[in-house]
């Protein structure tokens, strides 16, 4: 459904030019949950946005790659095409709803522009159909709530609204940045559950962005790891979970609290700082932070190695003149 080969992303600067996605490749089929990961400013959501044709230019530029969604090149269409696929074909839930749903319109008319535009319907059965949404997402009283404006909601319902709003013309692809990043834990699960039957009832195929490495292992079925702009490891989230071989991804899992680890053990933090993207390093991102990097690290970035039909890996440990780490 989805195909991105070498995504090239940057934003002009004062200082420069940061090379905010520098290569990314990943693909999404049909009804699939994809978990992209990785820790703040690594390029996570300026792939997503730039999916859907979201990121300014200026200051952004896109250096080269391709984005094929059924087929066709998103980076070829132009401005009117991208209108008509957004929210009919691809749908986003944002980061944070408060900040990018609209103040000054009901909730009800935010779901009906949708359908309006894109499905041809009528007022009166856009608004049934808004009322459907509210109802499906699990907002009570939906006859009501559409008529009211955003700040009358709580943050659980806001963000259950932003799915009413992305889901409302029966997207093929939900792109959602960081769905549960403000909610408390209660409401994070039922989101997650909502989104989980949602693709399970409508065969919507899911990008998730997300920190939370409890949620990956929860929803998603494939798991892309990237760190300073790159893929760094892709696999199927067992493939992830259970045998992770980028010191990254390792250093991830390390770092999260574990149920089978006593409670006094520490968790090992990643040291260090992500590399500066305006003069990004010649070798791989992670170097300065890696316990087992090796001096060709630093010259050279590895090429991607695949470990399996689902499993591909940037790192040079896995060079077969590699020495086995020992731990």
């Amino acid at each position: 459904m989805l195909d991105v080969q070498d995504l090239r992303v940057s934003f002009r600067v004062r200082g420069g030019e940061v090379q905010a996605v520098r290569g990314v490749s990943f693909q999404v089929n049909k009804g699939e949950a994809v978990a992209i990961v990785g820790e703040s400013g690594c390029g996570k959501s300026v792939t997503a946005q730039t999916i859907m044709r979201l990121i300014p230019s200026p200051p952004s530029l896109i250096k080269g790659g391709s984005i094929r969604f059924m087929g066709d090149d998103l980076l070829k269409k132009t401005e009117k095409e991208m209108q008509r696929i957004r929210g009919k074909e691809i749908g986003m839930i944002f980061q944070d709803p408060m900040t990018s749903l609209n103040p000054t319109m009901t909730i009800g008319r935010q779901i009906t522009e949708g359908l309006i535009k894109h499905q041809n319907m009528t007022k009166q059965a856009a608004n049934r159909r808004a009322v459907e949404m509210l109802q499906l997402v699990g907002i009570p009283n939906a006859e009501a709530r559409i008529k009211q404006y955003p700040h009358e909601f709580s943050g659980g319902m806001r963000q259950r609204a932003m799915i009413a709003i992305a889901l409302a013309c029966n997207p093929a692809l939900l792109i959602a940045d960081e769905p549960t990043t403000a909610l408390d834990v209660t409401i994070q699960a039922q989101i997650l559950r909502l989104m989980k039957d949602l693709q399970q009832n409508l065969g919507t195929s899911i990008i998730l962005i997300t920190h939370d490495l409890g949620v990956v292992a929860d929803m998603c079925d494939k798991v892309i790891v990237m760190y300073a702009g790159k893929v760094v490891e892709t696999g199927t989230k067992h493939e992830i979970f259970k045998n992770p071989k980028h010191p990254y991804t390792k250093g991830l899992l390390r770092s999260v609290p574990r149920l089978d680890q006593p409670k006094d053990e520490p968790l090992i933090p990643i040291f260090g700082t992500p590399p500066d993207l305006i003069k990004p390093p010649a070798g791989c991102g992670f170097c300065a932070r890696c316990d087992d990097a090796m001096r060709i690290c630093a010259e050279r970035d590895a090429d991607n190695v695949s470990l399996s039909d689902t499993h591909q890996v940037r790192c040079w440990l896995t060079h077969p003149l590699a020495q086995e780490v020992a731990r």
